[in-house]
């Protein structure tokens, strides 16, 4: 399993390495940027709808990213011919990376709560880090060459793509090794999927469908400021590290998925 998913990975770079090449040959012109900001990450961790626990486990994501915009020539220093399309869209490839530390929080951990799976809860952390690539078309509903002509302009737009990820989870508590009746809350020692319980400390790999919403800021000729919200949901529901038996469990019935909010910063390639 381990060496299908590295080959998928591996193919989407070969892809995306050809999809440069192929678009270059036709003179489209690049840019390259970064980006970074906090992550909510909604996780099996804490109580459900709770908003401390959307708040409190939260992480910080970073990246680079590469545009191939379609409305501009950066050999002949010209515009393309005007389309639609070539107006109103650029294709977006991205590396990032966020790391998440998980605790429970709400109801059942107060402090006025005694029991002992108050304190299992309370003693158990865990954490995710993950690395993503993937490509997200990215819509501007106002004229792209407008925006790029006029500094101190905005261009407000929206994206969907997917992602290829590979995470690396970690579960632990401070009552001592994790698996045991006195160390674990009963909903995580029922066994789930594969697992002999209903945590995992492991790393593996997941797709992931990314949209977004945010706008650039011309700083100059060749620069813009953007702001970015995104919503990314994994196609598993073990990139947390946690999933409790959803047959037993309908509480836990969604897949992982964060929002992120990230600043950038994208120069535009001559």
């Amino acid at each position: 399993m381990l060496r299908n998913n590295w080959l998928s990975l591996f193919t989407l770079f070969i892809l995306l390495g050809l999809s440069g090449k192929i678009n270059a040959q036709f003179g489209l012109s690049h840019e390259v940027g970064v980006i970074a900001g906090p992550v909510a990450f909604q996780s099996d961790y804490g109580e459900r709808y709770d908003l401390s626990t959307n708040i409190k486990n939260s992480g910080i994501g970073i990246g680079i990213i590469h545009y191939l915009n379609f409305s501009y020539k950066a050999e002949c220093n010209c515009y393309t011919p005007e389309t639609y399309f070539n107006d109103h869209f650029k294709l977006r490839t991205e590396l990032s990376y966020n790391k998440t530390k998980f605790k429970h929080h709400g109801e059942w951990v107060k402090p006025e709560r005694t029991s002992l799976g108050a304190d299992q809860l309370r003693a158990m952390t865990g954490s995710s880090a993950v690395t993503n690539l993937g490509v997200q078309l990215e819509y501007f509903p106002l004229s792209i060459r407008d925006f790029t002509a006029t500094i101190g302009s905005f261009g407000p737009f929206v994206s969907l793509g997917g992602q290829f990820s590979y995470y690396n989870t970690e579960a632990s508590s401070t009552m001592g090794p994790l698996g045991t009746p006195l160390t674990t809350f009963p909903k995580y020692l029922t066994p789930t999927d594969d697992r002999p319980h209903g945590f995992s400390t492991e790393s593996g790999s997941v797709w992931s469908i990314v949209t977004s919403v945010g706008t650039r800021y011309k700083l100059s000729p060749l620069s813009d400021l953007m702001v970015d919200l995104r919503f990314q949901y994994y196609f598993s529901d073990w990139v947390d590290g946690l999933k409790p038996n959803p047959d037993l469990y309908k509480e836990n019935k969604a897949n992982d998925w964060l929002v992120w909010f990230n600043v950038g910063y994208i120069y535009y390639l001559q």
